[in-house]
């Protein structure tokens, strides 16, 4: 990384990758006050319902089964109409009013992924898409070394939905800051094609800038079949993700 790349990123690291792209506090949505304890309830419904199934499986199962999940386990409970209606407003939101620009990709909250076109990745408890996602994971482990590891995968809309729901909460229904930590169910990259990776035993490190210090992500970056799509001051208008791969087809 040359000098001006490194500081943007030490700059971004000290701020906290917030910087002057939400400077204007005009610019934030939030959650209605009335949403507040809906929106709370449908979290922990998620959460309960990822324990149900396991991690793994969370990663792809559809909004229609985890419906189905919820109404068949009592102590989860089945969603309801306020809910519902909640969970439906979120997705078909357009992200743009949040100052996330990036492009939709599911046009449906009942997009399901089609579990014949995709593979667990061993000792990972993630999914890849087969094809080009995961033979450029093949070639970045060949590439940068046993020292990388896959840290997230194939996400349904339910398990982008669930991440995005809890980043909201912790942040006091702040949407806009939400969806500029992470894209908003529906249009994240995750439920076509893309994958995040990271270095082995650095835990929640991997999700921060702290990742572009590493000897891995000097190595990702000499990669010509890849590239990153989040990166320094990018047009989808969220902080800088070295970690997010982007699989270019």
């Amino acid at each position: 990384m040359d000098r001006r790349g490194f500081l943007k990123v030490s700059t971004i690291m000290t701020c906290g990758g917030i910087c002057d792209l939400y400077a204007d506090t005009n610019r934030y949505k939030y959650l209605q006050d009335y949403e507040h304890k809906d929106f709370t309830a449908i979290f922990q419904k998620l959460k309960m319902i990822q324990r149900q199934v396991g991690y793994g499986n969370f990663n792809i199962i559809s909004f229609d089964e985890a419906l189905k999940i919820a109404k068949r386990h009592k102590h989860i409970g089945e969603f309801n109409k306020k809910e519902l209606k909640l969970m439906e407003k979120i997705f078909y939101m357009d992200a743009s009013t949040l100052g996330f620009y990036g492009k939709r990709t599911v046009r449906d909250i009942a997009h399901k992924i089609d579990t014949t076109k995709i593979v667990k990745i061993e000792n990972s408890g993630h999914y890849l898409f087969k094809g080009k996602p995961k033979e450029d994971y093949k070639k970045i482990l060949k590439d940068v070394g046993s020292t990388l590891k896959l840290t997230s995968g194939v996400r349904s809309v339910i398990k982008q939905s669930y991440l995005f729901y809890g980043k909201v909460i912790r942040l006091n229904g702040n949407l806009s800051l939400a969806s500029f930590n992470i894209a908003p169910p529906g249009y994240s990259y995750h439920t076509i094609r893309d994958f995040d990776v990271g270095r082995k035993d650095w835990g929640y490190s991997n999700f921060t800038s702290r990742f572009a210090t590493t000897k891995e992500f000097s190595k990702l970056r000499r990669l010509k079949y890849i590239s990153m799509r989040y990166g320094i001051n990018n047009s989808y208008g969220v902080r800088f993700e070295p970690w997010h791969i982007k699989v270019i087809l």
